[in-house]
């Protein structure tokens, strides 16, 4: 699809085989980001990993997350600490006496266990789990700013006086501003996102209760009832790996890819790409292709096990049918993290907990639609009542 918006031609990738032309053949062309709003004023004048132009300084950035906060061994590292925030989730959700508004919790756990890898302490809460003020007025400082870089601001499209220094500053030294806007990065990216990720798989499965009988049974089977289960459980439980593959699909955390530029003219599928053009990629279009998906509309893990129509399919930017975390060399950073976090705290929740919806409120009634913003969040919150379905001593260790 080609737009052209003020003095802007737009591209949009809304197929799996265009997005691979544009995100892996192309990919090296498309690496930089367009000037904007949310990047200038948000994102501390560009100086940070999600909107700096691709260059020797943008390469810096992207090198030191990737070994000190992304590495294979720095998650590892920080599995205690993650492992630690979901327990006080469940212990929270234990004891509950009445509904819960269960992405307010998500939330609290998720940004807790941000903040001690990332800074060191937990920033919100007296790690009880419970409810908490100002974790709740920090997700709506959140949520503004998601709006504000993702809002369409006609000025991105006009032709601005002032110049931008696209080739970033030489040399190895992080600044202040610069560390600021990669904790900005991974608060905003991951604040929003992973919690709204597993809400949105929470209430599938709950509008689903022959898929969540089929998630418990495995849970059961690999972790027992004894104990909760864990970050070393993940790779064992295949069908759960399915469940998840389903959400990413149907609800993808960034349904609209943050825009790349063309860096030179050049031709994709037969059609002229001039240079400078604007492209976006509709993960949340590609992900519902009767194309590629049959019944695209249905919630079905099943499509991603053996004998399935995607079995070998994976999130991580190979498989261009399902792209949730984006592709290519601006593919996001936090993947691995997100990845963990999402199937962690989904784990824990089914394993834990049968569930019920609130106020008498029957599964095929549950509201689905989705709210606006850059960020696919639910419409109506998930309003639930946690029932304990483990050992006892379960929740106490």
């Amino acid at each position: 699809m080609h737009l052209r918006l003020g003095f802007v031609d737009v591209v949009v990738a809304a197929s799996a085989s265009v997005a691979a032309q544009f995100l892996k053949v192309h990919d090296s062309n498309f690496s930089s980001r367009p000037p904007n709003a949310g990047g200038k004023y948000v994102a501390y004048n560009y100086h940070d990993i999600v909107f700096a132009p691709y260059g020797p300084r943008w390469r810096l950035l992207r090198k030191i997350s990737s070994v000190h906060l992304f590495s294979a061994k720095a998650l590892d590292d920080f599995r205690p600490v993650r492992q630690e925030e979901v327990r006080v989730l469940v212990g929270a959700l234990a004891s509950a006496k009445t509904k819960v508004n269960l992405g307010q919790l998500l939330h609290l756990c998720n940004v807790n266990a941000l903040g001690r890898m990332m800074m060191g302490q937990r920033l919100f809460g007296d790690g009880s789990g419970s409810v908490n003020p100002q974790a709740d007025e920090f997700k709506s400082m959140v949520v503004e700013l998601l709006e504000l870089s993702g809002v369409f601001n006609i000025g991105d499209f006009i032709p601005a006086l002032e110049s931008l220094d696209l080739q970033g500053v030489q040399g190895g030294k992080l600044t202040d501003i610069e560390i600021k806007a990669l904790l900005l990065n991974m608060f905003i990216a991951g604040t929003e996102t992973t919690p709204s990720t597993v809400e949105w798989t929470m209430a599938e499965l709950i509008r689903h209760p022959m898929i969540m009988a089929r998630v418990h049974q495995e849970l059961d089977s690999v972790v027992g009832l004894d104990r909760l289960v864990s970050e070393l459980d993940l790779p064992n439980l295949t069908y759960l790996q399915a469940v998840m593959k389903e959400t990413f699909r149907l609800h993808p955390a960034a349904p609209m890819s943050l825009p790349r530029i063309a860096a030179d003219s050049c031709e994709i599928n037969g059609y002229h790409i001039p240079k400078g053009a604007t492209l976006l990629v509709n993960v949340w279009a590609i992900g519902r292709d009767p194309n590629e998906w049959s019944d695209p509309l249905e919630f079905r893990p099943e499509r991603f096990l053996p004998g399935g129509e995607k079995p070998n399919a994976d999130v991580k930017g190979n498989d261009f049918e399902i792209i949730p975390f984006g592709a290519g060399r601006r593919i996001c950073a936090g993947m691995s993290l997100g990845l963990r976090m999402v199937q962690l705290m989904t784990a824990a929740l089914v394993h834990a907990f049968d569930w019920e919806l609130a106020d008498g409120l029957l599964p095929e009634k549950l509201n689905m639609e989705e709210g606006p913003g850059l960020s696919l969040r639910r419409m109506e919150p998930l309003m639930v009542y946690p029932r304990p379905r483990l050992s006892k001593h379960a929740y106490s260790t």
